[in-house]
């Protein structure tokens, strides 16, 4: 396992391709206890993990960031991917998609789960209001 010391000295682009998988898997989870059909739990599931979505729930999660989750989020919306954006998202959304990846990275490295669960639980919460709406 890393250290802190070499989780925090990781590009953000590499927190951010742990956080892509781990936040993936915590949607996926999210939707099978909602118990819809596969291809309603896909379509959920994609909602979720568009960078449209994924910097809109960044956006709404700042408040809440500690200082140490803030710098990530910075770290992570600068960082310079040699590929552009999808054409499916801005660049503008694609950074901050990259953003919330690293975070989950971040925190997942260093074994803040609950942390974790927590600004999950927050985004469930905000993606429950969107679809109320």
């Amino acid at each position: 396992m890393l250290s802190e010391q070499e989780i925090l000295s990781l590009h953000p682009l590499h927190l951010a391709f742990v956080g892509d998988s781990v936040y993936t898997m915590l949607v996926r989870v999210h939707h099978i206890e909602r118990q819809g059909k596969l291809k309603q739990l896909h379509q959920w599931t994609t909602s979720m993990v568009c960078a449209a979505s994924q910097a809109r729930y960044l956006q709404r999660l700042l408040p809440d960031l500690s200082d140490d989750e803030l710098e990530i989020v910075r770290r992570g919306r600068n960082a310079h991917a040699r590929h552009t954006a999808p054409k499916s998202a801005s660049t503008q959304e694609y950074a901050g998609s990259t953003a919330l990846e690293a975070l989950f990275g971040f925190l997942y490295l260093l074994g803040r789960n609950s942390r974790m669960e927590e600004l999950f639980h927050l985004i469930t919460a905000m993606d429950g209001e969107e679809n109320d709406a």
